[in-house]
């Protein structure tokens, strides 16, 4: 089990990471887009989807920095494990709960308002599932294991990451790893493989084009073209 979970299961989720995508943009492109639903109600959508999307990106900054930067790196900068584990725990619960209240909010909102609920897919509603249960059990396996410096996930969790991503997966790093942790990186990974299924997609979607487009010339017309056109009985000469 221990080798299924830890050494398997997260190349499965890759895989289907990479297929998704492959997929998404080979037959589906068109469907490449947040499927935007503005245009029915804005007004709470301007607070709720920026607190959405700050709250996730410190979340997975958070992510990124305690999982693949080593902790001799932090260490020859001069930080102690015991400031990074309270910069963790309070900036990492800080960006939960923005996360989850702008998701709560979405999520009301999707309920509350009749078009927009009627745009809700089945795929919406496993992906808004999935991410708060990711979200919520990450806070509370943090905040389960606040005594002293708490649980030094670096030791264990990130040493295997790295090696995943080495193709020198270590699974036994993950047997000492308390449950809860455990089921947060499993629903983590789930959330990983749902996303090229769902509006999620367009997270791997960067404006690159709009560096290198050519300019939009935009023309004067000549002042005396200004005003309507006037009304003309017949066919009309083309060309010069």
């Amino acid at each position: 089990m221990t080798t299924l979970l830890w050494g398997v299961l997260p190349y499965v989720t890759f895989a289907l990471l990479v297929a998704g995508l492959f997929w998404r943009h080979r037959y589906d492109r068109f469907g490449w887009t947040t499927r935007s639903s503005q245009v029915y109600e804005s007004r709470l959508l301007n607070i709720a989807s920026p607190a959405f999307h700050y709250g996730i990106l410190f979340v997975l900054v958070g992510h990124l920095v305690g999982l693949f930067v080593p902790e001799s790196w932090t260490h020859a900068l001069g930080v102690s494990q015991h400031a990074y584990h309270l910069f963790s725990l309070y900036g990492g619960t800080a960006a939960g709960v923005l996360t989850v209240a702008g998701i709560a909010l979405l999520i009301y909102r999707r309920r509350t308002n009749a078009p927009v609920f009627r745009a809700t897919t089945a795929n919406d509603k496993l992906m808004y599932v999935v991410l708060l249960g990711a979200i919520v059990l990450g806070m509370v396996a943090k905040l389960a294991h606040v005594s002293g410096d708490g649980y030094d996930y670096r030791q264990s969790i990130a040493p295997w990451a790295r090696g995943l991503f080495t193709l020198q997966p270590d699974p036994a790093r993950m047997e000492g790893v308390p449950v809860l942790y455990q089921i947060h990186t499993v629903i983590g990974m789930a959330l990983i493989a749902l996303v090229p299924y769902t509006r999620l997609v367009h997270m791997f979607s960067a404006p690159v084009q709009y560096l290198f487009r050519p300019y939009v010339v935009y023309r004067s017309r000549d002042p005396g073209q200004l005003g309507p056109r006037p009304e003309r009985r017949g066919w009309e000469r083309t060309g010069s």
